[in-house]
């Protein structure tokens, strides 16, 4: 099992099975193959209709069984400390395990050999060996293709998001505070440096929703000093208790670049007041996030948010694949942002 050097971030083998997406591609996988072993002995019309209800009978409460299984090694795998092959090898063995119970459990009720008359266990629990390796094959493959995107999302956190002249306006503000306010320059350089530890840290690292609600806030503190009264904000938080956002685990640097997006097209380009709205709302087991600032010029503003909304956006896939999403629009005079994600604590 692999760390990395700086971070004690746990890379997993096991598939991500407590998500929906993993278990909709993992039902249709097995669903597919097989209906087609089944067409292809050439069966057709209502005989294989029945045949495939049948096999699907047999095979979901496994698929079900072995995903709750793999889902809660997965959460115990930072304790366990399990060496990569052996989380390879448990999505193998978990599911043919649970084929052999659940065709003992059907022979015990007398209907093994009535519904399923040409089962035979070792070929059976083979197959499905086979194919719990090759879907695990795959979700490590998607994952290391998505890979590059967690490296781009700290690249561009070095290269875009601490744009130099946001550095350089920032040190500067600093120096006019030295003589005048030395407190206030102080509070504008640890949040500086708060900022810079944040956009340093592991992309894959999960932090609290309340550590990243003061990773924004810190940045609107340093660019309010710069920006002075034009740039004016409006929190709405609904349906999060304090609890709630003490224990929601979100990835490092999901919100901090919209708002800094916010600021930098909706803000700088202002003569006048300009107000950036964040909104969070709780629904069910979902957290709604949406954030507008007003829109200037429209097509630039588009084009530049764009970099930074299509790198989270994809982070947001490869880390909670339909679970999460995000859309943008220009409504009116405003620059729209939405994201959705899970609630998970």
């Amino acid at each position: 099992m692999r760390k990395t050097e700086n971070t004690q971030v746990l890379e997993a083998f096991i598939p991500d099975c407590c998500n929906t997406g993993v278990l909709f591609r993992i039902l249709a996988a097995v669903s597919g193959g097989l209906f087609l072993i089944l067409a292809a002995r050439g069966e057709s019309g209502l005989l294989l209709v029945q045949n495939f209800a049948e096999a699907v009978a047999l095979m979901v409460p496994v698929v079900l069984g072995s995903v709750l299984m793999l889902c809660k090694l997965r959460m115990l795998m930072p304790k366990a400390g399990l060496h990569p092959w052996l989380q390879r090898l448990s999505c193998g063995l978990v599911p043919a395990l649970l084929i052999w119970v659940v065709a003992e459990l059907f022979r015990l009720a007398d209907v093994l050999d009535v519904i399923y008359p040409r089962f035979q266990r070792l070929p059976v629990m083979t197959i499905v060996f086979v194919t719990g390796m090759a879907l695990q094959r795959y979700f490590e493959l998607r994952t290391r293709a998505y890979s590059p995107v967690l490296a781009e999302a700290r690249l561009q956190a070095l290269q875009a998001r601490i744009r130099p002249h946001f550095l350089f306006n920032s040190l500067n503000t600093v120096l006019s505070l030295i003589r005048q306010d030395p407190r206030r320059a102080e509070r504008v350089l640890e949040d500086l440096s708060d900022l810079f530890r944040a956009l340093m840290r592991d992309a894959r690292i999960m932090i609290s929703l309340e550590d990243e609600l003061q990773l924004c806030k810190q940045y609107l503190a340093i660019e309010s000093v710069r920006l002075g009264e034009r740039l004016q904000t409006d929190w709405q938080i609904t349906g999060l208790s304090d609890a709630d956002i003490r224990e929601i685990q979100v990835p490092a640097l999901l919100l901090q670049p919209l708002i800094e997006n916010a600021v930098h097209y909706g803000v700088e380009p202002s003569l006048q007041v300009a107000t950036v709205s964040i909104h969070l709302k709780k629904s069910l087991n979902k957290v709604d996030v949406t954030v507008k600032n007003p829109q200037h010029t429209p097509g630039y503003a588009a084009s530049g948010n764009q970099i930074a909304l299509d790198n989270i956006r994809q982070r947001l896939s490869l880390l909670y694949d339909v679970e999460a999403g995000m859309t943008s629009e220009a409504l009116n005079s405003e620059f729209v942002v939405k994201l959705y994600f899970p609630a998970k604590k």
